[in-house]
């Protein structure tokens, strides 16, 4: 099989599996659904394996051709191509593996769904999208595949189109999406027209000398440098897709789709889009400090304050998605620092086990009977103990425990913003360091508050139960009833939890040596040392993955993690009433904590309402006073009057005409005999 054939393979696979899923559902029945939606991400993942692999051993080389062209336009070409290298190959393999535990997971949770065809039609439709996105050689390709997950996110996240808060939250998602996506079609704009007239990404990099120094005058008088206004463009896009502050707020509200959604979004797919393309577009973004100091102050932004949201949600989903927000951040503060292959490495890791986390309290939530309150959870641990163990190696290898796969990639990310020597990098810094303890104290708050303590479920169970029988009714709550245990998840559910386990605890030790000390990613994302020598410094240091571990004992990081773990416990299994005294003592500080920092308040009072109010002006006085009244409505008018004094002179008799032309005879004559009668 040649690479094109075999590129086109690894990408349409899903494709024909949404369409088989989605147009035929019905003919081929539930089981056939998952089955070829299944396949076809499987196929993709043995085959994106096998294109890493290659790279791995040293044996593939970069591929970069198009395949064909759909338009052109005044000399321009817009092709269809792909671009395979290191980074292609390793987002492929992401994507693509997460993407199949999801499928296969899905099975489960799903089963009982009357949506359940749609719904894998949806997730395989996603899959190929991002597949699009990450394998593309060209900004219009990469363009198409942005949108097409922005698209089936919002298809997604509104799947239960019943429910008014799902419908909201997909609005909310597809509106702010829509503002981060105005800025990445300007910056691509900007490509286009001043990069050498190509979007294909090797004729643009190789353009790059010539417009090293030029500028762009956007106010009349103010003149910018041209890369600098590219790439801060370009980043609002990132901002947008993978939900850095301040457009942030949709991705917590997409919790509202069903678990697996949550998995696929936060893990392995559209979170991580603009992390690649920063990455891709590495040539441009280094040749801006201005650019990398903005992205490195937004990631800082997001890591930390994000983090303190997540201390204070009781939705277990809610907490998960707020350390997504943070994560984020970390990579993207990486990306500032120019240690891109320091944030791919942690998109890598934090794939596996984000998506270990989110599938983990979906087994949870099925456990449950769908209540997502862990203020009615508790002493979970022996009823759901595959669930327990793997939540537990899921969230030590979110917040670093050594030897986990985040320890590797968050300690390297703190220690590249360490060393730059970029003017944002000590507030960076300060930011990473206190992530460090805030993630470990909500993550380890979350895993207290479901697997261990009393059994507060059955109190609630009690207390439900109770309230029904004195109103007499017979809704249908969440939660479990006053008899019912929990019960751990079918193997459908528990097997992905475990095959994501492994790499959560592993991969990072095999993985960084060659992904970031390494020559692996030396063809596709590039750094001028001279510049910035994070990465060099780095390398430096740099003795073994096992010699980090041990120099992890006298860094900070470490000991904060370790704070946060027995600060939640001391709190929620030790002192259970600090936590409400301390939300009582602080309470002007809690308030703007659950309320999300007022954020969602604001933008809702100056852009929803202001939007509407701006269309409500232009309604009533442009279209209704303007254009009706005055110029459909006042022409009427005007031609009424005037038909109404002509049909008054047109009587029909003689005499009037006689009248009539006697009297303009008699006042041409005037008009004429007047200049001499007065001389």
């Amino acid at each position: 099989m040649d690479k094109m054939s075999l590129y086109l393979l690894i990408a349409l696979s899903p494709l024909v599996g949404a369409i088989i899923a989605g147009l035929f559902g019905t003919l081929v029945g539930r089981r056939g659904a998952h089955t070829v939606a299944i396949l076809g991400v499987a196929v993709s993942a043995v085959l994106s394996i096998y294109v890493l692999y290659g790279f791995v051993i040293g044996e593939s080389e970069v591929f970069n051709e198009s395949l064909y062209t759909w338009l052109t336009m005044n000399g321009i070409d817009f092709s269809v191509g792909f671009l395979v290298d290191s980074l292609t190959a390793t987002m492929l393999v992401v994507v693509t593996s997460v993407s199949l535990m999801v499928h296969i997971y899905t099975i489960g949770y799903m089963h009982e769904d009357p949506g359940y065809q749609r719904f894998f039609s949806y997730i395989s439709l996603f899959t190929f999208s991002m597949l699009m996105l990450v394998m593309s050689n060209n900004f219009i390709q990469l363009f198409f595949g942005w949108e097409a997950v922005g698209l089936v996110s919002y298809l997604l996240i509104g799947f239960w189109f019943k429910k008014p808060t799902a419908i909201f939250a997909n609005l909310k998602a597809f509106l702010v999406n829509r503002v981060g996506d105005f800025g990445f079609i300007l910056g691509i704009a900007l490509v286009l027209a001043y990069f050498g007239g190509s979007l294909n990404y090797d004729d643009v990099f190789a353009y790059l000398p010539n417009v090293i120094g030029a500028t762009i005058e956007l106010i009349p008088g103010q003149q910018w440098s041209l890369i600098t206004v590219t790439c801060l463009l370009l980043f609002v896009g990132a901002m947008g897709k993978s939900a850095q502050f301040p457009l942030h707020v949709w991705l917590p509200d997409s919790m509202e789709g069903p678990t697996p959604i949550s998995a696929l979004i936060h893990a392995a797919t559209m979170v991580t889009a603009g992390i690649f393309m920063v990455a891709r577009m590495s040539p441009i973004f280094e040749l801006s400090d201005v650019a990398l100091n903005t992205i490195m102050v937004i990631g800082a932004i997001t890591a930390l304050f994000m983090g303190f949201l997540g201390i204070v949600q009781n939705d277990i989903k809610r907490v998960i998605a707020y350390s997504t927000l943070s994560q984020l951040g970390y990579m993207t503060v990486a990306l500032g620092a120019s240690a891109y292959s320091v944030a791919v490495f942690h998109v890598m890791t934090h794939a596996f086990f984000k998506a270990l986390l989110f599938l983990a309290a979906g087994s949870v939530i099925i456990g449950m009977h769908h209540d997502q309150d862990m203020r009615n959870m508790g002493g979970l641990r022996k009823y759901m103990p595959i669930t327990w163990i793997t939540l537990l190696l899921g969230s030590l290898a979110l917040i670093g425990t050594p030897f986990f796969s985040g320890f590797f990639s968050k300690d390297t990310i703190i220690e590249a913003v360490g060393m730059s020597e970029l003017p944002a990098a000590g507030f960076a810094y300060f930011a990473v360091l206190a992530g460090v303890f805030i993630t470990a104290f909500y993550s380890f708050r979350l895993y207290f508050l479901v697997f261990h303590g009393k059994e507060r479920w059955k109190e609630q169970a009690a207390q439900t139960h109770h309230e029904d029988d004195d109103v007499h009714a017979h809704e249908e709550h969440h939660g479990l009833g006053p008899n019912d245990n929990p019960k751990e998840s079918p193997w459908v559910v528990t097997l992905p939890l475990v095959l994501l386990a492994i790499p959560s605890v592993i991969i990072g030790f095999f993985a960084i040596e060659p992904m970031v000390y390494g020559q692996f990613f030396q063809d596709a994302i590039y750094v001028d040392l001279a510049k910035h020598p994070v990465m060099y410094q780095l390398s430096e240091e740099f003795h073994g993955a096992l010699t980090m571990v041990t120099h992890s004992l006298s860094t900070a990081p470490l000991y904060l993690a370790l704070a946060g773990v027995v600060l939640a416990w001391l709190f929620y299994i030790k002192f259970t009433d600090v936590p409400a005294k301390i939300a009582t003592a602080f309470k002007p500080i809690y308030v703007v904590l659950e309320n999300k920092y007022y954020l969602d308040e604001l933008y809702f009072a100056v852009f929803a309402k202001g939007s509407r109010a701006l269309g409500t002006f232009f309604w009533k006085v442009g279209d209704t006073f303007l254009i009706d009244n005055c110029l459909v409505n006042g022409a009427a008018k005007v031609v009424e009057v005037i038909a109404s004094i002509t049909k008054r002179l047109q009587t029909g008799f003689i005499y009037t005409y006689a009248a009539v032309m006697v009297i303009g005879v008699v006042g041409l004559l005037t008009v004429w005999l007047w200049p001499l009668l007065i001389k």
